[in-house]
């Protein structure tokens, strides 16, 4: 049997009025399927936001969010855990 290339499952309730613009944008782009399209407009969402895809194994420390020997307003902390 073949490797999953998406062994996550994600449930989502949507109201009617946002399945409608999700089948509507879906069937103007010609996506094939409504996974399909979630996955796309989740993508350019992201994108958008300015967040680009983690490599497999990166630690959020990476990222320099909050550096590990600071306050978040940027002072030193008074002691390491």
């Amino acid at each position: 049997m073949a490797e999953l290339e998406r062994p996550q499952r994600l449930q989502i309730m949507l109201t009617e009025e946002e399945l409608a613009a999700l089948e509507n944008w879906r069937f103007e782009k010609r996506m094939p399927s409504r996974s399909a399209a979630v996955r796309e407009l989740l993508r350019r969402g992201l994108a958008a936001e300015g967040f680009l895809q983690a490599e497999t194994g990166a630690k959020s420390q990476d990222f320099g969010v909050i550096a590990p020997d600071k306050n978040p307003d940027g002072s030193p902390t008074s002691s390491k855990l």
